[in-house]
């Protein structure tokens, strides 16, 4: 999978103490979500403010695309078919002494189910869907101005994937 970005402190004007941290490794699976009105699954992280991309943790012996149709059942509330790669991103968070590497998909909704299934956690910090053309799911990640540090990170990563999801979504038209 292609290497889009690498994310790291720096790009935030934060100290970087890289050559003192040890880091542990994360793996992570996202996607861009399509349903049959070509509109994008993204989701607002309200406690925070910023919107996100679904997906999350792959697992001990999971497989990144059985991690992401698993990710997108819980968040977003459907099945999907996976139809192409978008790319990978390093993220290097030193306050969290993390290296996170997240896989990114282009995926279609098969089916939507009844509800999202949000862990405790995701219900705390307010996620909420939302369903937006591709060009205003970037306009809302590019507009953001998340409260935290995650935050930062994940707004960085997300506009990187959906720009690169928006040049593969043009190539297959053309």
């Amino acid at each position: 999978m292609e290497l889009l970005s690498e994310i790291s402190d720096k790009d935030f004007g934060f100290e970087s103490s890289s050559s003192n941290v040890k880091y542990c490794v994360r793996r992570a699976s996202r996607a861009v979500v399509i349903n049959r009105n070509n509109q994008i699954a993204i989701l607002f992280v309200s406690k925070h403010n910023y919107h996100k991309l679904p997906g999350g943790g792959i697992e001990e012996g999971e497989e990144m695309a059985n991690a992401l149709i698993r990710e997108v059942v819980e968040e977003v509330g459907a099945e999907i078919d996976i139809v192409s790669e978008v790319g990978t991103i390093i993220e290097y968070r030193d306050k969290f002494e993390l290296i996170q590497l997240s896989y990114c998909y282009l995926a279609k909704v098969k089916t939507l189910l009844d509800h999202q299934f949000l862990t405790d956690d995701e219900k705390a910090n307010g996620f909420v869907l939302k369903w937006v053309s591709l060009e205003e799911a970037i306009a809302l990640v590019q507009a953001d101005k998340p409260f935290d540090y995650m935050g930062n990170f994940i707004r960085k990563r997300d506009y990187t994937f959906l720009a690169k999801a928006k040049k593969i979504l043009k190539d297959f038209e053309g």
